[in-house]
C-alpha cells in the first residue's frame, strides 16, 4: 500500500501482512491517493480517498467500486498509536502527518543585509522551500532578499501535507542628510582681482544607500564632504546676493530612495577696477622674494613647502603679471631658486629645482601661461653672506628694533633662512625682487624651524 505517491518513500504497509483479517490504515483526516500493488498482477487499486474526522473508509479489494464510509467512534478516544500493530487477525498501520517548521534568524533586515533560514520536518520524504526548491528534511540557508519575502516550507508525505512560513521584512528606507557650513559666505572682487572668496563645507550621509549623486557635481559616495567656494553667476559691477542649492539624491537596490537639499548664500560686491600703471605693476612684481622652510619641498611631496604668507606672495605675483602681460605680451618671469649652504652641490641643485618648479606650478594653476615662465636652479651658488643679511636687515622698512636685535643674536640661523628663497626677475626690465625676509609674518616659526636631526645629504653613488 502506498499513499500520495508511487515510490518506496510513500510505502505504508503490506496488505498481505495478515490473512483473513482486516487491514486498517489510521491516517489524519484529509484527501489521499491510495495505490495498492499486487505481487504479480500489477496495480490492484489506485484512486482518491477522502477520510473524514472519526470516519472509516472501507475499500473491498475484490470490488473496489464498492467502497463505503461509516462512522468510526473509536477515533474519538484514540491515543498515541504505534507505527504497526497486530491484534489477532487485525492489522493496524498508523500513518503520521508530516511536520514542518521554519524560522529566520532576523525577521527584519536593512537593504543589502542578509539573514539565515533554519528549518526542520518529520515524516515527509519530499520537502520544498519556496524560492529555493527541494531541500533536505532539515537544514539552513543564507538569504539576502531585496524586498520583503515570505519563505514557505512544504513537507509532503504519506500522511498528507504540512507547511510553515517565515517572513523576512526588508527595510528599504534611506534616512539621508545634507548640510552646508557655514550657510553664508562672502565674495568681493575689484576689477580682475578677487579680494575675498569665502568657502564652505558640504557634508552628506545616506546610510542604506548604494548609489548617490550630489547636484551639481554628479555621482558621489553615499557619505562624504566637499569644500565649495563662492563664485557668483553675475560678472557686472554691483552687489552680490545669490543662493546656490545643492541636491543629494540617494537610492538602493531595494527600491528605497531619498532626496535632501541644502542652500549656500553668498553676499558681497563686484567693483570696477581702475587701470594699474605699468610702473605700479613692476613694483608689485618685484616687491619681494618667496621664502621656503628648511629642506622643502621634498621629492615625496613636490607640491609642499609654500607656507600661507608665501602662497599669498605668489598669488600677488600671478595677479599682477597677468595684468602686465596685457601691456607687454612678450614678457616672461624668471624664477631663480636658492638653497642654504648645507648639503652637497648636487643635492642643493635638485632641491632648488623643486623650489622653482613649486612656484611655477602655483603660478600656472592661477592662470599664468607656462610658456611665460623660466626657471633657474642655482642651488647654494651666490649665497648671501652675514654682511649681506645685515645690510638687507637695515634696509628693510618692516623690521622693528626688537627684530634687529633678534636677528643679530641668531645671525647664522637667519642667514641660512635668507638663502632658502626664489627670486622673481622680470624679463622686460631685468629687475629682481627685493630680498626682504618676512620677519613679521605669522608663519615665521615654520620658515625658520627645522626637523629634529634633519640633515641634507647627497644621494649615494652606485
Amino acid at each position: 500500500m502506498l499513499l500520495n505517491g508511487t515510490t518506496p518513500d510513500y510505502f505504508v504497509g503490506d496488505v498481505g501482512e495478515s490473512k483473513g483479517g482486516n487491514r486498517r490504515l489510521v491516517v489524519p483526516p484529509g484527501d489521499y491517493q491510495l495505490t495498492v500493488l499486487g505481487c504479480c498482477s500489477g496495480t490492484l487499486y489506485s484512486g482518491p480517498i477522502t477520510v473524514g474526522e472519526n470516519q472509516a473508509t472501507i475499500v473491498p479489494l475484490p470490488n473496489p467500486g464498492g467502497k463505503t464510509t461509516a462512522d468510526w467512534s473509536a477515533g474519538k478516544s484514540l491515543g498515541a498509536l504505534p507505527r504497526f500493530q497486530v491484534a489477532g487477525t487485525a492489522v493496524t498501520v498508523a500513518v503520521a502527518k508530516p511536520t514542518a517548521q521554519i524560522s529566520a534568524a532576523s525577521a527584519t533586515i536593512d537593504c543589502g543585509a542578509g539573514t539565515q533560514l533554519t528549518w526542520s520536518s518529520n515524516d515527509a520524504p519530499h520537502v520544498e522551500l519556496s524560492g529555493v526548491g527541494p531541500v533536505a528534511a532539515s537544514g539552513q540557508q543564507a538569504v539576502q532578499p531585496a524586498q520583503t519575502t515570505t519563505y514557505k516550507l512544504t513537507a509532503t508525505g504519506p500522511g498528507g501535507v504540512s507547511s510553515s512560513d517565515a517572513t523576512v521584512t526588508v527595510n528599504s528606507n534611506i534616512q539621508s542628510s545634507l548640510s552646508v557650513s557655514p550657510a553664508e559666505i562672502r565674495y568681493h572682487k575689484v576689477g580682475d582681482q578677487v579680494e575675498e572668496q569665502g568657502n564652505a563645507t558640504l557634508t552628506w550621509s545616506a546610510p542604506g544607500a548604494s548609489n548617490a549623486s550630489l547636484d551639481p557635481f554628479g555621482s558621489v559616495s553615499p557619505s562624504g564632504n566637499r569644500t565649495v567656494q563662492a563664485t557668483p553667476s553675475k560678472t557686472e559691477a554691483g552687489p552680490v546676493d545669490e543662493t546656490i542649492t545643492y541636491t543629494l539624491r540617494s537610492s538602493n537596490a531595494c527600491g528605497g530612495s531619498d532626496t535632501k537639499t541644502a542652500s549656500l548664500h553668498f553676499v558681497g560686491s563686484i567693483e570696477r577696477g581702475s587701470m594699474v600703471s605699468e610702473e605700479t605693476l613692476v613694483t608689485r612684481l618685484t616687491l619681494n622674494s618667496i621664502y621656503f622652510p628648511y629642506n622643502l619641498p621634498t621629492t615625496a611631496d613636490p607640491q609642499g613647502g609654500l607656507v600661507p604668507s608665501q602662497s599669498k606672495r605668489v598669488s600677488d605675483v600671478s595677479d599682477n603679471f597677468k595684468q602686465y602681460l596685457q601691456i607687454h605680451p612678450d614678457a616672461h618671469l624668471i624664477l631663480e631658486a636658492h638653497c642654504d649652504h648645507r648639503g652637497s652641490v648636487e643635492y642643493n641643485k635638485v632641491l632648488s629645482e623643486r623650489r622653482a618648479d613649486r612656484v611655477k606650478n602655483f603660478l600656472v594653476e592661477n592662470g599664468v601661461p607656462a610658456a611665460d615662465i623660466e626657471t633657474r636652479a642655482l642651488g647654494k651658488e651666490d649665497n648671501l653672506k652675514d654682511k649681506d643679511v645685515i645690510a638687507l636687515l637695515e634696509q628693510n622698512p618692516n623690521v622693528t628694533p626688537e627684530d634687529q636685535k633678534r636677528v643679530r643674536r641668531n645671525l647664522t640661523t637667519f642667514r641660512m633662512a635668507n638663502n632658502r628663497r626664489v627670486d622673481v626677475r622680470l624679463s622686460t626690465t631685468g629687475q629682481s625682487s627685493l630680498r626682504y625676509y618676512p620677519y613679521n609674518s605669522d608663519d615665521l616659526k615654520v620658515l625658520l624651524g627645522e626637523p629634529k636631526h634633519a640633515a641634507k645629504k647627497a644621494p649615494s653613488k652606485k
